[in-house]
C-alpha cells in the first residue's frame, strides 16, 4: 500500500513539474515577437520600392498566354521568406531593458543600426547586460516563433497596410504580448 502511494506522490509531482516548465517567458516571447517585426519591417524598408518580381503560374493557357504579375519584391513571399531565414541573427543586438518609471521589463535593440547616425545611441544604464545567455534565450525565442508562425509573418507582412503590425502579430495571432499595456510601444 505504502508503495503505491508512493507512487502517486511521485506521479503527481512530475505532472505539476513537468507543466510548470512548459510555460513560456511572456517578456522573453513578447520581445522577440516585437524584434522580428522591427527586424523584418527596417529590412524590408531597404529594398528599393521599384523593384518588382514575377508571381503566379508560368504553364500556357490554351490560348497561348501566361498567367502571372508582377508585385513588390519588398513583401513578396519569396523576399520575406529569405528574410524570416536570417532574423533571429540580429538578437544579439538586443539587450533586457528596464524602465527606470515603471520597472517595465523588455529586450530592445541597443545596437545601432549601421545606416542610423551615432545619435540615435540609446541610454546604456537602463539595459541590463546579463552575457551571451541573455542573447542566446532571445535568439531561441525568436527562432521557435518563426517556425511556429513563419506563415502568419509573412501573411501579415505581405499585406501593404503596415498600422499596427507589432498589435496584430504579437497579440492577436500569437497571443505572447496579449497581457501587455505597451503591445503598440517601439522597440
Amino acid at each position: 500500500m505504502t508503495a503505491w502511494v508512493i507512487q502517486m506522490m511521485v506521479m503527481m509531482l512530475s505532472v505539476f513539474t513537468g507543466s510548470s516548465q512548459g510555460k513560456r517567458d511572456k517578456v522573453l516571447y513578447c520581445s522577440a515577437c516585437k524584434a522580428i517585426v522591427d527586424e523584418l519591417n527596417h529590412s524590408i524598408s531597404l529594398v528599393d520600392p521599384k523593384k518588382t518580381i514575377n508571381v503566379g503560374s508560368f504553364r500556357l493557357n490554351p490560348d497561348g498566354t501566361m498567367k502571372d504579375k508582377k508585385v513588390p519584391f519588398a513583401r513578396s513571399e519569396t523576399h520575406l521568406s529569405e528574410l524570416l531565414d536570417g532574423v533571429c541573427n540580429s538578437m544579439s543586438d538586443y539587450a533586457l531593458y528596464v524602465d527606470p518609471v515603471t520597472q517595465h521589463k523588455q529586450y530592445r535593440r541597443f545596437a545601432p543600426r549601421s545606416s542610423a547616425s551615432t545619435d540615435d545611441f540609446p541610454d546604456f544604464k537602463n539595459f541590463q547586460f546579463d552575457g551571451p545567455e541573455a542573447s542566446n534565450d532571445l535568439k531561441f525565442a525568436c527562432e521557435t516563433l518563426v517556425e511556429e508562425l513563419e506563415e502568419e509573418i509573412i501573411s501579415v507582412l505581405s499585406r501593404d497596410r503596415q498600422e499596427n503590425v507589432h498589435e496584430e502579430l504579437c497579440s492577436r495571432v500569437s497571443d505572447h504580448c496579449k497581457d501587455s499595456s505597451r503591445a503598440n510601444e517601439e522597440l
